[in-house]
């Protein structure tokens, strides 16, 4: 006889392992389109905290995404980017002053307080608060209120959402700077495959695992499958003329646009199973930010074999293309224009989505 944890645990696998086949499923590859919560609900709550992943769940995202970056002790933390200056109160915290210091990351010089730096003990005396304060003023009440989350956090949380609203949350976690950590010491790679083969629901929850890097990509494939089968890798892709930066330096650095050819996406095929392109790669804007004519990338994509799941929707004037705004204010909300982006380009036959608002990207997906 089945216990009641065998029970919920074989009817969430069996939502999950529906969900995977009909994300595969042709002519588009995916009859319902996957939403992704973009840093949790980030539009309404500051990023990566339990609040905006709560929001984002109680909102109908089918997947959330905590961003993962190392602490000096090898803690795989969820943030946005190792510089923490813009999403935590380090500032204030007198103790840490000395520790504000430049570094360059992926060509990138940044000043600021990282993660690198701090063991996860003191990251923990930390607070979140809004990363776009200016932008999201509404988001600054809740500075303050929320602690920095590990990724084992995240998924016993998600978890826990999973077993209490009887429906399957997927996990789309991202390994950021994988090249730049390594060079201090850090094995990303292989803590995320530690932590997801130590909890159970992370061995059969939807999982796709992204990365802007290549090498990393193609050394978790195989690997992550042997633990979660479903599992899939996504090649995030930024602006086309920007380089992939496990490229830079070798002999022949490779542009993100070298990677959108149909021999770049032929080759991307071999380790990956979904591409995350920009939403400006699928349909490109003017110097005014108005849109221009569509690429054919999620063809392109789709005759390769891969999926494709944009980034990232959302819903303040400032982000919309110029022909959906309204006259509000750059900083307004606009619900209906967010609506209208969203729905043009699953009209183009996008396979899922990011964005900062999953309440928004399920009407768009109701409409």
């Amino acid at each position: 006889m089945l216990t009641r944890r065998q029970t919920i645990t074989g009817t969430l696998m069996g939502m999950s392992l529906l969900l995977t086949r009909n994300a595969h499923a042709a002519p588009s590859l995916a009859p319902v389109p996957l939403l992704m919560a973009h840093r949790g609900a980030s539009a309404l709550r500051p990023e990566h905290t339990l609040a905006a992943y709560a929001r984002a769940i109680m909102d109908g995202a089918d997947y959330i995404e905590p961003d993962l970056v190392p602490t000096r002790d090898g803690v795989l933390i969820a943030r946005h980017e190792s510089n923490i200056a813009a999403t935590t109160d380090v500032a204030t915290h007198a103790e840490f002053a000395s520790r504000r210091r430049t570094q360059t990351i992926d060509g990138m010089e940044e000043t600021g307080w990282f993660t690198t730096d701090f063991t996860l003990a003191e990251l923990k005396t930390l607070r979140a608060k809004e990363r776009l304060p200016t932008v999201r003023a509404h988001n600054t009440r809740y500075d303050g209120h929320f602690d920095i989350l590990t990724f084992e956090e995240v998924i016993d949380f998600v978890a826990a959402e999973a077993a209490a609203r009887g429906r399957v949350i997927g996990l789309i976690p991202e390994i950021k700077n994988s090249t730049h950590f390594h060079k201090l010491g850090h094995t990303p790679e292989e803590t995320f495959l530690r932590v997801i083969a130590a909890h159970e629901y992370t061995r059969f929850c939807p999982l796709e695992v992204q990365s802007f890097e290549t090498a990393n990509l193609r050394a978790l494939h195989g690997r992550v499958q042997t633990i979660n089968p479903q599992a899939r890798l996504m090649f995030l892709m930024g602006e086309r003329t920007q380089h992939v930066p496990d490229t830079l330096g070798t002999s022949r650095p490779l542009t993100f646009g070298d990677l959108m050819s149909a021999e770049g996406l032929a080759g991307v095929r071999q380790y990956a199973d979904v591409i995350g392109p920009s939403n400006t790669d699928i349909i490109p804007r003017d110097a005014t930010g108005a849109w221009l004519e569509p690429t054919t990338l999620i063809d392109d994509a789709h005759r390769a074999g891969l999926l494709v799941h944009s980034y990232t929707f959302r819903p303040e004037n400032r982000f919309l293309p110029a022909q959906l705004r309204d006259d509000r204010g750059d900083d307004a909300r606009n619900p209906r224009g967010s609506i209208a982006e969203i729905q043009r380009m699953l009209n183009m036959g996008l396979d899922g989505f990011f964005t900062d608002d999953p309440a928004i990207g399920r009407a768009a997906l109701r409409g």
